[in-house]
């Protein structure tokens, strides 16, 4: 095994472009993945690249970098839109490891139970992707392609998650079901967002499931459901079943696919009551 700390982002991507690397950061999902055996690939760590612990605005965007943790997300000031993902960075693990675990690593682990990608989903999240001749971004739903599997070239690494600030608008929340309080892969999750214009009527909505599927999802046929409702209204009414039939729930040993289905349902609803409350 070849071991390297790159030593600033253009050496990283220089060497990606030579050989293929496992890219290390904060490590929390790399070294359980080794199965306490030796990695038999090189491995480059990033973990010292400063220009990738920041998160920045300007007017067209929210950019988080690529080694930003759990912990920071918590710490940073973000608009309400953000409350999901900062809902879910206080469900990464224990405090050690949200200061450890990066946001980035998260998505890159590509686990259906990734707690970071159904907040992203409803932010519109586009993922930052860098090779030593460009950058490109990608919608995080094309990212993430399957369990373990990411739409990312041997030469490329994730630089970013950038977040269109028209999507930084309204508020949100997060949900989690797992089999104790804390310390648990989630059964389910939901993250909803929703924004409301002058009369009180919904003009976007955004709601996502993970961890019901390979890859989480947002619920588009609720989410046109819930456009001009007034937000006084009881929203859970508004789901129904039908709604989430494009989630193909998994059996795993925490949940048959019954259950997770309708935990899911019930998910939802409180996700989308809870934000009505806020509201109201």
């Amino acid at each position: 095994m070849a071991y390297v700390q790159a030593k600033n982002l253009h050496e990283a991507l220089r060497l990606l472009a030579a050989e293929r690397w496992t890219i290390l950061s904060g490590g929390t999902d790399v070294y359980p993945g080794s199965l306490e055996r030796p990695m038999a690939s090189r491995v480059m760590d990033i973990h010292a690249l400063d220009e990738l612990k920041t998160i920045t605005h300007d007017a067209s965007h929210v950019r988080i970098g690529a080694g930003v943790t759990w912990s920071d997300v918590i710490a940073a000031e973000l608009p309400a839109a953000f409350d999901a993902l900062k809902l879910a960075a206080h469900e990464i693990g224990s405090v050690q490891i949200q200061n450890r675990a990066t946001i980035v690593g998260n998505l890159c682990n590509a686990s259906p139970a990734a707690d970071g990608v159904p907040p992203l989903l409803v932010l519109d999240a586009q993922i930052e992707l860098s090779s030593l001749g460009s950058i490109r971004q990608i919608p995080l739903q094309e990212f993430i392609l399957g369990n373990r599997l990411v739409a990312l070239q041997p030469d490329e690494m994730v630089t970013a998650i950038v977040i269109p600030l028209a999507s930084c608008k309204g508020l949100s929340t997060f949900i989690k079901l797992g089999a104790r309080k804390y310390l648990i892969i989630s059964i389910s999750m939901v993250a909803a967002k929703l924004r409301v214009d002058e009369n009180g009527l919904i003009a976007e909505a955004a709601v996502s499931v993970g961890s019901c599927s390979l890859v989480a999802q947002r619920l588009t046929s609720l989410e046109a459901a819930l456009y001009k409702q007034s937000i006084t209204d009881d929203l859970a009414k508004i789901v129904s079943v039908d709604h989430l039939l494009a989630l193909s729930p998994i059996d795993d040993v925490r949940s048959s696919a019954e259950y997770r289905m309708q935990a899911s349902l019930e998910l939802v609803k409180r996700s989308l009551s809870a934000i009505g409350n806020t509201f109201a």
